[in-house]
């Protein structure tokens, strides 16, 4: 951003995002963002009251954007679907910011209440777009749901093959 250009709350947040990705919380900061920015702390402060509310509001943006990305029980057949949340959730972090802060708000979420709230709701989500697919084709187990869900979470980003692929085929199978 040059100077004059007028920086909105989305912008804000994406930096927040990608900052929060790169450096970790203590980037949050109003000084640094606004000088990353290439602003004035006075554009910061007129979208948040505070640098708590503007945490808030990146966890909030963070909870939203990733919540908006799943799958409706309609999509596709619901197999595939399946199979494609669970991979993209255990894939690296994707190319938007709030894909990328990902790693970061968990690890935040280690001790910053808000941010466990956060994933704690995206995780809800997740979970219950899981077991709506699971429950399409006839799996009514919910530790499935639980089971695909952990895995994804805990899959290590340089695994190779395509074990998520595969759990999924396995439950699948059980049907």
């Amino acid at each position: 951003m040059t100077r004059g250009t007028r920086l909105g709350k989305a912008d804000w947040l994406d930096a927040g995002l990608a900052a929060l990705a790169a450096e970790g919380p203590a980037a949050l900061r109003a000084e640094a963002l606004a000088r990353q920015l290439n602003t004035t702390k006075g554009s910061f402060y007129w979208h948040f009251q505070d640098v708590p509310a503007f945490q808030a509001a990146v966890l909030a943006a963070w909870a939203e954007a990733l919540i908006a990305r799943l799958p409706t029980a309609t999509a596709t057949p619901p197999t595939t679907a399946l199979r494609a949340l669970a991979q993209g959730l255990a894939a690296p972090a994707g190319t938007s910011p709030a894909e990328q802060a990902e790693r970061a708000i968990r690890a935040m979420a280690l001790s910053d209440t808000a941010a466990a709230q956060a994933v704690a709701q995206v995780d809800r989500a997740r979970h219950a777009s899981i077991s709506a697919f699971l429950a399409q084709i006839g799996v009514s187990n919910p530790e499935i749901a639980t089971l695909i869900l952990a895995a994804a979470q805990g899959m290590p980003a340089d695994a190779s093959g395509d074990p998520m692929g595969t759990l999924v085929d396995l439950v699948l199978a059980l049907r």
